[in-house]
């Protein structure tokens, strides 16, 4: 074990540390695309009965009108996030009349790009920029990739271990100035070894042949009706999916704080060639917000991200740079089709783990051996991951992943054992022997299942798809909501509407002088 990542968990382990994680924060975004019932995606409007999308805290849409997002409250309940992503969906089921929420990462029989109608957010400025921003999306990456569906976990520590930490650390900062500091140290561990959560994790080995419809693809192989690699974790995270090469020139620094504003903010700003020739408000009509190398903060994909709660009209590297950071957006999960909500309890509690890893263990900043690597890992592990001869690449060398895998897994055994000191059982210690077993023997990883399945059945993906979501419909139907629950959520989805109407009979300025504005 690395001396500075021993030399902290024993501080931490002398210090009783383990008091403070009970105050750990976790919220889950989560998003599923509305689908017929023959499996096509749906081309209705977001439900009035689910309230705006514009203005509802817990349900909204993402790219497409058709993509619904689930957000749960932070809490420093475990189980919370869980429960209330189940009663959503619940609801979401009491709503939808006879369509179904897909549940897997890739999406369902897809048409061409102009059949994804895109999210509208009403008449707003506000709203109109969402919807002219997922337009630029469109123009610049194709529809289809903004159909792709992923679970975020958000985590943030409370302030009484920061300030523990921050003492046996013996470093006088600002409290909010170290947070940050550390923060951004969890950040470069993330890009680093974000690469194993795709192995244990990934469940998108396979896709619908519509997905690919008018692109080429070199490493895919036909199965039955479907397209796969024999050893792929998660082809949501290669570059068919959201590490796309339109932005392997977006090169951030997350050395610490400062340099990931400029970084960002740089791109923001800096014009691009080939989105210039897109236009911006062409034949009056908007087609994208700007012309820069990003419209604005969200576009870049990263795998994890610094995140501060912004306040209305607010631009999120501001809000960073304001207040600092508050918290971290994991991006890397797929959803798993075996789960009704896509996740499990002990997922959020392995997330837990590798999170408090990457912050304790030496996090050096990145240079251009570490992200050339990080790259590659992601790449080589989302199509490839359960080749049991399959070698990675550790800052220039060639290893095995499971060789690094299981070391990695050795290192986060007293972090488990500090986690299961709050609790007084071994849940964090059974969650990591459950990791091991899945290094060991890749065919209990959710996509090596998934795989197993279609073969089982004789389905394809889209056949096997279609049965889980199925599957998972029941379950929900099966389970109405009580009286109360279900009049507390309808009362947040009138609430949210007359929100939005409000907003836009407020009187504001021009939409063009409202973007100048906030670009300013």
């Amino acid at each position: 074990m690395a001396a500075l990542l021993q030399q902290r968990i024993r501080a931490l382990l002398d210090a009783d540390a383990s008091a403070t994680l009970a105050g750990i924060r976790r919220g889950i975004e989560k998003e599923s695309l509305r689908i017929t019932p023959d499996g096509h995606l749906a081309q209705t409007p977001h439900p009035k009965a689910l309230g705006s999308a514009l203005t509802h805290p817990y349900i909204t849409t993402d790219y497409s009108e058709a993509l619904l997002e689930f957000v749960t409250p932070p809490t420093t309940d475990l189980q919370q996030p869980l429960a209330f992503l189940d009663d959503l969906h619940r609801f979401v089921y009491n709503n939808i009349g006879d369509e179904i929420l897909w549940v897997n990462s890739m999406p369902c029989l897809m048409g061409p790009d102009s059949d994804i109608p895109i999210a509208d957010y009403g008449t707003s400025n506000v709203g109109l920029m969402k919807n002219i921003y997922r337009r630029g999306l469109g123009h610049r990456y194709g529809r289809a990739m903004q159909t792709i569906a992923g679970i975020h976990y958000n985590f943030s520590l409370p302030a009484e271990f920061w300030q523990l930490h921050q003492l046996l650390e013996k470093d006088q900062r600002p409290l909010q100035s170290y947070i940050s500091d550390r923060y951004f140290d969890l950040l470069r561990n993330f890009q680093r070894y974000s690469w194993l959560l795709l192995y244990l994790f990934g469940a998108s080995p396979a896709i619908c042949p519509s997905f690919m419809q008018g692109r080429g693809h070199d490493r895919l192989q036909a199965l039955d009706k479907s397209l796969y690699t024999p050893y792929a974790t998660s082809l949501r995270m290669s570059d068919i999916g959201y590490q796309n090469k339109a932005q392997s020139a977006v090169e951030l620094n997350y050395n610490d704080l400062e340099s990931y504003v400029q970084s960002l903010t740089r791109a923001i700003n800096t014009p691009d060639p080939e989105y210039e020739k897109i236009g911006v408000h062409v034949d009056g009509e908007y087609r994208q917000l700007n012309t820069n190398i990003l419209q604005i903060e969200n576009e870049y994909y990263s795998s994890a991200r610094p995140k501060r709660s912004i306040e209305r009209g607010e631009r999120p590297t501001l809000a960073l740079e304001r207040r600092g950071v508050e918290y971290i957006e994991m991006r890397a999960l797929d959803l798993n089709p075996f789960e009704p909500v896509g996740i499990r309890e002990r997922d959020l509690r392995f997330l837990d783990l590798f999170a408090v890893w990457c912050l304790l263990q030496e996090s050096p900043e990145l240079d251009e051996t570490d992200l050339r690597a990080t790259r590659d890992n992601i790449r080589q592990v989302a199509y490839d991951g359960r080749n049991p001869e399959l070698e990675i690449n550790r800052r220039g060398e060639a290893v095995r992943l499971h060789d690094w895998a299981e070391r990695q897994l050795e290192q986060m055994q007293p972090i488990a054992e500090l986690f299961d000191g709050l609790l007084g059982d071994r849940q964090y210690r059974d969650v990591l022997e459950e990791q091991r077993l899945r290094v060991a023997e890749p065919e209990r990883t959710p996509s090596a299942r998934v795989l197993a399945e279609m073969e089982r059945r004789n389905q394809s993906f889209y056949e096997f798809a279609m049965d889980q979501a199925l599957l998972h419909r029941d379950h929900f139907l099966g389970r109405p909501l009580d009286p109360t629950k279900l009049g507390q959520f309808e009362h947040l989805a009138s609430c949210s509407l007359e929100q939005q109407h409000a907003r836009e009979a407020e009187p504001e300025p021009p939409f063009e002088e409202y973007l100048a504005e906030y670009f300013r």
